[in-house]
């Protein structure tokens, strides 16, 4: 049997190493050690590896490592993300693994002010983490200057595409030095990432370290069939109330609207203990919400998909799909946010009838037929319906999720008595009192 590889076996200098040491990190995720010399190398990599397998660390430790001191003011180092939150992850972890090095690292993002971004990139920098809006504006801005840039890293970059980002990227990419090296990370390559590389990179190394379309092994998946949104309510507050293994949970909804609208309905004592974050939110109250979550102080986050992928937060428990997307791919990142770092975790989804080619599309995608469990018995079954489960066709309103078995056998609705018919006699009286009048008007004309 091999002996496995550990962080000294890497060719990582002192400094790294002792980094690696404090945050009790002995032994390289297959990520970080498959791309490490290649990236050392200098040539363009391209990484594929599921959510929570190292991904950030398996480009900043090689980068890091060639990284030497200079007084330049202009960045060397450009890291590009989709979101806000993933921009003050990845400047976290590159804290971390800096501590003993004179580096400086900023990350700038959309959302803020712009002029105080100017000034913190001009007093100088040697990594710049960006979400490629604000990037681009800064450099197009005069404010940040490109000719020093030696590697160029996208992480996360199927993300960034399917956000709309493709302009932005493109752009970035024809300001850069030709002369430089090119690293791209995802957790899927679809056909719009091959078309970005294949325009922009040189011949690149394509590493792939895992399954993508697979959630981590020790990710327990189930998944309960629910009539509808008001019923889901009922059963995250059931199980919130009574499985106390639930300690760090997260909840994913569709949208944003229905993030506001689960939290809303939740009781008081959950309400209290349970965050909001998407991007419709201050990013002041999305940053401190991330930080109660990730302290303690609340029990669960609630959130969209957009930051299932920057959001990196230690010990969640549970993951939650109140709402399945209608992109398979979303679940693998969802689930991805538990079971980090070889622990374990749970996740569950609440599925209604609507949402069944969903839920096929997932365990395609993960080849794997998700475990039933059965709607507990306290759970009330609910019978109301928000304005999304409701669509009219040719007058009648036809209930999505399962209701059309209520309307079938007439549920609670019925034909109101002839008395309690409301007419509109105030009409009856004004088209009485013209009659009257033409009729004396002809009166008179005679």
């Amino acid at each position: 049997m091999s002996k496995a590889v550990t962080f000294t076996d890497l060719n990582l200098n002192t400094s790294l190493l002792n980094a690696l040491s404090d945050l009790g990190l002995e032994y390289p995720t297959p990520i970080q050690e498959q791309a490490f010399s290649p990236v050392m190398s200098g040539r363009d990599v391209i990484g594929t590896a599921q959510t929570g397998t190292g991904k950030t660390f398996a480009y900043l430790l090689p980068v890091l490592r060639m990284w030497k001191f200079s007084k330049s003011n202009d960045p060397r180092i450009l890291i590009v993300v989709p979101t806000r939150e993933l921009v003050l992850q990845v400047v976290g972890e590159i804290e971390k693994l800096t501590e003993y090095m004179s580096t400086r690292v900023t990350g700038v993002y959309g959302g803020t002010n712009i002029n105080t971004q100017k000034i913190e990139v001009m007093q100088g920098q040697d990594i710049v983490v960006a979400t490629p809006g604000r990037l681009v504006d800064l450099a197009l801005h005069g404010a940040l200057k490109l000719k020093s840039a030696k590697t160029l890293i996208i992480d996360e970059v199927d993300e960034m595409l399917n956000l709309g980002f493709r302009p932005q990227l493109v752009t970035l990419l024809d300001l850069l030095p030709a002369k430089r090296q090119n690293l791209l990370f995802s957790a899927t390559m679809t056909d719009e990432v091959k078309s970005l590389i294949e325009d922009f990179f040189n011949a690149p190394l394509h590493i792939a370290a895992a399954k993508v379309s697979m959630p981590a092994e020790k990710i327990d998946l189930y998944l309960y069939h629910v009539p509808n949104f008001k019923t889901k309510i009922n059963l995250l507050v059931h199980l919130l109330h009574t499985d106390t293994a639930m300690e760090k949970v997260l909840i994913f909804t569709r949208n944003k609207k229905h993030a506001d609208m689960v939290h809303a309905a939740l009781p008081e004592d959950l309400q209290a203990k349970i965050g909001v974050i998407h991007s419709n939110k201050s990013q002041n109250l999305r940053i401190r919400n991330v930080r109660k979550f990730a302290d303690g102080t609340f029990r669960a986050l609630i959130a969209t998909d957009i930051i299932a992928r920057g959001l990196d937060v230690e010990g969640v428990t549970h993951v939650i799909n109140f709402e399945l997307s209608e992109v398979p791919e979303n679940f693998v990142h969802r689930v991805g946010r538990t079971a980090r770092a070889e622990a374990e975790g749970i996740a569950l989804s609440f599925v209604t009838e609507k949402e069944i080619d969903y839920l096929h599309g997932v365990e395609t995608l993960i080849e794997q037929k998700i475990e039933e469990r059965d709607l507990p018995a306290e759970v009330e079954i609910s019978f109301d319906l928000i304005p999304d489960e409701i669509e009219r066709k040719g007058g009648d309103i036809d209930y999505l999720g399962g209701a059309r078995k209520l309307q079938k056998t007439g549920g609670a609705f019925h034909k109101k008595k002839d008395k309690n018919l409301k007419v509109n006699r105030a009409k009856e009286k004004r088209q009485a009192r013209m009659a009257e009048k033409k009729k004396a008007r002809r009166k008179k004309k005679k």
